[in-house]
């Protein structure tokens, strides 16, 4: 059994800290030692013993290595790397470098995906539509005004429309020449009234004026007022010139009689709101119209938004009989569907004698 103070110091330079490990790890040091039990080497033999030893005692070093990578839980040093060199690598760290460069590269792409939604949602324009014009709530009528630009009138106007008719000067107004026949109808339900929409062919002239029916709709209670008093419905009958100016004629409907004119136009109903319904028959509204056709008439304007001014209105003076039942099937689509009344501002309302 050969000692370590036999080799010679370039041996012993690399099998000291090969005994000195295996000494740590409990294992016995004549396992770190030579075994030469051969008789000694002849001269010849002793020159090559140096490189022998340098090559035994690199081997020794590179099993130690390897012993003790195994031992401490160590990833061998890669093929490029010093021999000299074990590297012990953290569980997390070899668990990030067994998911390898593509996961990092994953992670990092959606990290940046996420910064890029992230951005386009801070620059995403906030929509905010104003509310629908309605006659309650915030589209009521005192916010109409202010919802969009084009409703600037029904705030700032002067001239606007309903007024409580009160006070009007009594003179021989032209009676209204009314022209209308039978013709075909459709009916809808616009989101804010029954409206009917009719042929061509009806027209009244007034004030050497002709202007064309174009269509007539419902309002519950009346938004015209006479004296004070409202009545139970008002029908509006819109009719526009060449020139594009409007003329309304506005009947009032108080309770009484069932009309057979409003009940054609209740059996057309649309089942649902933004339908128009084409109806098999026609409708005269010669029927809609009161025996005594004298009439208030002031300027105003459309009393639903865009309130335009300008608008000639004619209300005739006796109102029209409706039956409970008549008033009950409108009052279940608009329980309400009347504009406050308006102030007359000085406004001159003439009454035919």
């Amino acid at each position: 059994m050969t000692h370590l103070s036999m080799l010679s110091p370039f041996a012993q330079k690399f099998l000291a800290p090969a005994v000195l490990a295996l000494s740590v790890l409990g294992w016995p040091a004549a396992q770190a030692s030579d075994s030469h039990d051969a008789p000694a080497a002849k001269p010849a033999a002793k020159a090559a013993a140096p490189a022998a030893a340098a090559a035994s005692g690199a081997d020794a070093m590179d099993s130690l290595r390897e012993k003790l990578a195994a031992k401490l839980g160590a990833s061998p040093a890669p093929a490029a790397a010093s021999p000299y060199v074990v590297r012990v690598v953290s569980k997390a760290e070899s668990a990030g470098h067994a998911a390898g460069p593509l996961a990092a590269t994953a992670n990092s792409t959606k990290a940046e995906a996420a910064g890029r939604r992230a951005d386009k949602v801070a620059e995403r324009p906030v929509e905010v539509h104003a509310p629908h014009w309605n006659y309650a709530g915030a589209g009521g009528p005192e916010s109409w005004g202010s919802l969009k630009p084009e409703f600037a009138k029904c705030g700032s106007g002067e001239r606007q429309s309903p007024i409580d008719i009160r006070g009007g000067v009594k003179v021989d107004l032209d009676p209204i020449q009314f022209d209308y026949r039978p013709t075909g109808f459709r009916v809808i339900d616009n989101g804010h009234t029954v409206q009917v929409n009719l042929g061509s062919g009806n027209s009244i002239e007034i004030l050497g004026r002709r202007y064309e029916l174009l269509q007539f709709h419902f309002h519950r209670p009346s938004e015209e007022r006479i004296d004070g008093r409202q009545f139970d419905m008002v029908a509006h009958l819109v009719h526009k010139d060449a020139e594009g100016r409007l003329a309304v004629v506005a009947v009032l409907l108080d309770r009484g009689s069932g009309h057979p004119l409003v009940q054609t136009v209740w059996n057309n109903l649309p089942l649902e709101k933004g339908d128009e319904v084409a109806a098999s028959v026609a409708l005269d509204l010669n029927n809609l119209l009161p025996q005594d056709r004298r009439y208030y008439t002031y300027m105003g304007s459309l009393t639903t938004p865009p309130c335009s001014e300008g608008v000639l209105w004619m209300v005739l003076r006796q109102p029209v009989p409706i039956s409970p039942e008549q008033v009950g099937i409108f009052s279940r689509l608009y329980p309400m569907n009347a504009r406050p009344i308006q102030s007359a501002a000085g406004r001159l309302i003439k009454q035919s004698n």
